[in-house]
């Protein structure tokens, strides 16, 4: 049974909200140097929209993959190159509240989402080791699927800087190696399809004030098994490896606060002349392969 006092103080959250054209006109005024100025940045920086391109922006409801889904509208408008847009939602097993409030978002918005299901959360429910590494490796795979039958070539995922940097920290500290999350990857199952990720140089904390001036209101965790994940403790057992990550930058950023660039710049600037071993298409070559020749 619905509480008539949460009921109503959901409207009233709704009922503040700043109109639409208040909202993409904060896109392009007030937040224009946080968001939208980096979101042109990453796709010129890394060549991700070529003329032509059918890109699936793939909505899962939350604050990035929405605003996402406006700053592309808002790129489409002043765009270089011609691009077609398909605002993708897949709805692995929401509960009604969650799938609902995606509709109503994106419905005030003005963002004309298409919605297919699927059985991933089900699939999952019995997995214990990794199971939010399968559910998203099947997520991708749903997402790529759905994309090409509706003639895209890329979808967009919303990943922004921090995820970027906690991957890297992620890499070091919990799986012994150097690696990042890329801004595009070709799709190795999928042929044709590319993976872009245009948030790649915009900060969350950017992308909260954006919606907490605008008082948005989107869903954040809607994983059936960790919905209270975003209230979750720091010490719980609930608090994820990229939690504890996210805490250790923002523990190393009051004493350096260049901290968060200098991360993601250690992936722009590896000298391979003095790292011991290094990967590529598999292959591992090793500093000693060619000492003697130096």
């Amino acid at each position: 049974m619905t509480d008539s006092n949460s009921s109503t103080s959901n409207n009233t959250e709704i009922s503040e909200r700043h109109s639409l054209a208040e909202i993409e006109k904060s896109i392009r005024k007030k937040f224009h140097k946080e968001l939208f100025s980096k979101f042109a940045k990453a796709v010129k920086t890394y060549e991700l929209i070529q003329e032509g391109d059918k890109i699936a922006v793939c909505i899962s409801g939350g604050k990035d993959s929405m605003l996402m889904a406006k700053l592309f509208q808002e790129l489409q408008r002043h765009r270089k190159v011609h691009f077609d847009l398909a605002f993708l939602v897949m709805d692995p097993g929401y509960n009604k509240l969650n799938r609902k409030v995606i509709e109503d978002n994106a419905s005030y918005l003005s963002i004309p989402i298409t919605i297919f299901e699927s059985n991933i959360f089900d699939a999952v429910y019995t997995i214990d080791k990794s199971p939010c590494y399968l559910c998203a490796r099947m997520r991708r795979g749903y997402l790529y699927n759905h994309a090409k039958q509706l003639g895209c070539n890329k979808i967009a995922l919303g990943h922004h800087f921090d995820d970027v940097i906690e991957t890297i920290l992620m890499g070091m500290l919990y799986g012994g190696q150097v690696q990042t999350m890329m801004p595009k990857l070709h799709s190795s199952n999928f042929e044709g399809m590319e993976l872009i990720r245009p948030m790649y140089l915009i900060h969350e904390e950017d992308i909260k004030h954006w919606r907490d001036y605008n008082k948005l209101h989107f869903i954040q965790c809607a994983c059936r098994f960790t919905e209270a994940c975003a209230a979750a403790e720091p010490d719980s057992q609930m608090a994820s490896k990229r939690m504890e990550i996210r805490q250790l930058i923002a523990e190393l950023k009051k004493k350096n606060p260049f901290i968060e660039n200098n991360i993601f710049k250690s992936v722009e600037n590896v000298s391979l002349n003095t790292v011991i071993a290094y990967k590529k298409d598999g292959i591992k070559h090793h500093f000693l392969d060619d000492y003697e020749n130096d």
